[in-house]
């Protein structure tokens, strides 16, 4: 099991730490989410990321109530949802979400998708700023963002987000969106990680594999990894929970992440944040 001392974190642009490597909880159902978690917990995680729309911060929460693990050595991010978006909106979901985690304060609170053609997402983040300013979560950042929607936000507002989570995997590597974040010090965090299994059978990934007695999904993170990107896997599956995490015992060399690198393609595992323009 991976020693909890060997899992880097990455500062943010406002001074907080953030650990590189987090559990995802998308998709999994409520009742299933407190397990997972506390799977989660016991294999070594302490960074949690969920959102209101996935209908499991509740799970969550009691996973978290559950353990022993003390609440300064957990990061828990949730997300604000597109029909939560606005002032006032924002600041009564942020309340809910509190509620359902059974928590005082939030680690980290991203707009969930930026929906441009509403026009909300600035109001969203001076709600997200309030909060911020009062000690009520420790950073705020975005998700789903493209470099158009950075510019916009960080041009009319005062907090550049910390965190900008957007899908990036070898079939999908997003450049544009990891040189604006660059830019403006955002650090990159990316959902689906592993393309949702869709790259691992790749051959160069398979042959890499073999060479560091690693399986394919965790030289994928560690692509990620030795790239500075914060990653949240997901699994319900105690054993890959723990193998997903043990990822911190070989290094990939400048070849195999080029190899890796040359995998992408349009290989978008999920939503594209043109499908959310309008709630």
């Amino acid at each position: 099991m991976t020693d909890l001392t060997t899992v880097p974190a990455v500062t943010l642009n406002n001074g907080v730490r953030m650990p590189q490597l987090g559990f995802g909880v998308y998709q999994v159902p409520d009742d299933e989410t407190t397990a997972a978690v506390t799977a989660a917990l016991d294999a070594g995680y302490r960074s949690i990321d969920t959102a209101a729309i996935y209908g499991n911060e509740s799970g969550v929460g009691r996973a978290i109530a559950a353990s022993s693990v003390p609440r300064d050595e957990l990061f828990i991010t949730t997300k604000v949802w597109n029909a939560d978006q606005g002032y006032d909106s924002t600041l009564r979901a942020f309340d809910d979400s509190l509620a359902k985690l059974g928590l005082e304060r939030l680690d980290l609170s991203l707009i969930h998708w930026p929906t441009p053609d509403r026009g909300l997402y600035l109001d969203t983040w001076r709600a997200l700023e309030r909060l911020h300013s009062e000690g009520r979560v420790r950073a705020i950042g975005v998700s789903n963002f493209e470099p158009e929607h950075l510019e916009r936000l960080v041009g009319a507002t005062t907090v550049v987000p910390a965190v900008n989570q957007v899908e990036l995997h070898p079939a999908l590597q997003n450049r544009a969106t990891i040189a604006a974040n660059e830019r403006h010090g955002i650090v990159t965090e990316a959902w689906s990680p592993l393309a949702q299994g869709a790259v691992l059978g790749e051959a160069s990934v398979i042959d890499i594999a073999a060479r560091h007695d690693a399986t394919p999904a965790q030289v994928v993170l560690r692509w990620h990894l030795q790239q500075g990107r914060v990653v949240i896997p997901k699994s319900v599956t105690p054993s890959r929970i723990a193998e997903n995490l043990d990822v911190f015992g070989f290094e990939l060399t400048a070849d195999e992440l080029t190899a890796i690198d040359a995998l992408e393609r349009d290989g978008r595992t999920g939503p594209h944040p043109a499908d959310f323009n309008v709630a």
